[in-house]
């Protein structure tokens, strides 16, 4: 059965970085495409960056420029370096993995979910 734990998560002052880490259990991680969400108060859920098995990185345009995605395959890792934070960036931060994305924004095409780590920032 597949897991994902995701850790890293905490309180920042605008401006500062953090860099979440995603651990899949129960599988090779390099054979899934993954992607971290966020989900602010009183909001829906949304797509922050997705990695395919190739490496193709994909961002939501809030994050490009700022966040980058990555994976350790050998550690079964999926990271979130996020930098020049936001407190607009504030949110729980989720961990999704798939055998097969079509529409990497939609949380309905991914089967596995991590618990989340929360990310606030103060302005």
């Amino acid at each position: 059965q597949v897991q994902l734990v995701e850790s890293g998560g905490g309180s920042v002052q605008a401006g500062g970085s953090l860099r979440l880490s995603c651990t899949l259990f129960g599988y090779a991680s390099a054979s899934y495409t993954m992607a971290w969400f966020r989900q602010a108060p009183g909001k829906e859920r949304e797509g922050v960056a997705n990695l395919d098995i190739n490496t193709r990185a994909r961002y939501a345009d809030s994050v490009n420029g700022r966040f980058t995605i990555s994976r350790d395959n050998a550690k079964n890792t999926l990271y979130l370096q996020m930098n020049g934070l936001k407190p607009e960036d504030t949110a729980m931060y989720y961990c999704a993995a798939d055998f097969w994305v079509t529409r990497w924004l939609d949380e309905d095409d991914y089967e596995y979910w991590g618990r989340g780590t929360q990310v606030t920032v103060s302005s």
